[in-house]
């Protein structure tokens, strides 16, 4: 499966599966009293909602050129990228600090799954900031390069 068009059908489907996922969970937590269970099965639906937008954005990904990003917007973005960054750390550290301490088996599963997700997510962002954001952005100089890269004299008459 290499084309674009089997890949665009493969996540179109991903997509339907990830709905039956959200629907199926939404259905039965009104039913559920264990809080655990319920919890752990929000976060399962709710991963399928996130996973259902990003199947979605590699569909963007695959049919449609995307719009350089401006300096500015690159900087707002980053901004935002790093902040979230800062704050998977301080998570990923007071979970490592707290869970050797932790006794209740049950809370020690439930703490244990949010910082293997923290350490997924800070991961992901940190790949995001490199690849996703840099990789569509055009800064200033860029556009000179680009602007100046085929004229012979760059502007000085006669070189």
């Amino acid at each position: 499966m290499s084309s674009n068009d089997e890949l665009v059908a493969l996540f179109k489907n991903q997509i339907k599966t990830e709905k039956i996922i959200v629907d199926s969970v939404a259905e039965s937590l009104s039913e559920l009293k264990n809080p655990a269970v319920k919890g752990v099965l929000r976060g399962i639906s709710l991963d399928s909602t996130k996973h259902a937008e990003m199947y979605s954005s590699a569909i963007s990904l695959l049919t449609s050129v995307p719009q350089a990003l401006t300096e500015e917007n690159l900087d707002k973005q980053r901004e935002l990228v790093e902040k979230h960054i800062q704050l998977e750390n301080e998570v990923i550290s007071k979970l490592r600090d707290v869970l050797p301490f932790v006794q209740n088996e049950k809370v020690k599963l439930l703490l244990t799954a949010i910082l293997s997700d923290e350490v997924r997510h800070h991961s992901l962002l940190k790949k995001v900031l490199d690849i996703i954001v840099r990789g569509e952005t055009i800064t200033e100089a860029d556009w000179w390069d680009i602007m100046w890269e085929n004229v012979p004299f760059h502007g000085t008459p006669g070189g």
